[in-house]
């Protein structure tokens, strides 16, 4: 009987442990700044929210100012209404990208030894 050859590490296995080590930074770093609460997230829901509903109102009354201007056989509301939505959610989609991307960017702060404070 010949005894099996020893498996080789997976490369994987490196990357694997740069996220994980990543995220445990970005955890510990939230529990460091403290926790933001319920009324943070709606907030930050809101906002969202109504970076998508200012553009479509926008665009719902300029197309109805349109029609009633110009009366023609289409529709220009309708028009302007999916514009102004297709316009806040890319303004929404791109305001939530940067901030995650600034949240994943933030430089690291040096690690306090504890039991030790500042004079």
């Amino acid at each position: 009987m010949s005894e099996p050859a020893p498996r080789k590490p997976s490369a994987p296995a490196p990357r694997l442990a740069t996220t994980v080590g990543a995220k445990a930074a970005r955890k510990l770093r939230a529990r460091r700044q403290g926790h933001s609460g319920v009324w943070f997230g709606l907030g930050m829901m809101g906002l969202i929210g109504w970076s998508v509903v200012v553009p479509t109102l926008l665009g719902a009354g300029l197309g109805l100012w349109l029609d009633r201007t110009y009366p023609g056989g289409r529709s220009l509301t309708l028009a302007l209404v999916v514009a102004g939505l297709a316009a806040g959610c890319l303004n929404a989609w791109l305001w939530v990208a940067k901030e995650e991307k600034a949240m994943r960017e933030e430089p690291e702060e040096p690690a306090k030894p504890e039991g030790k404070y500042d004079a």
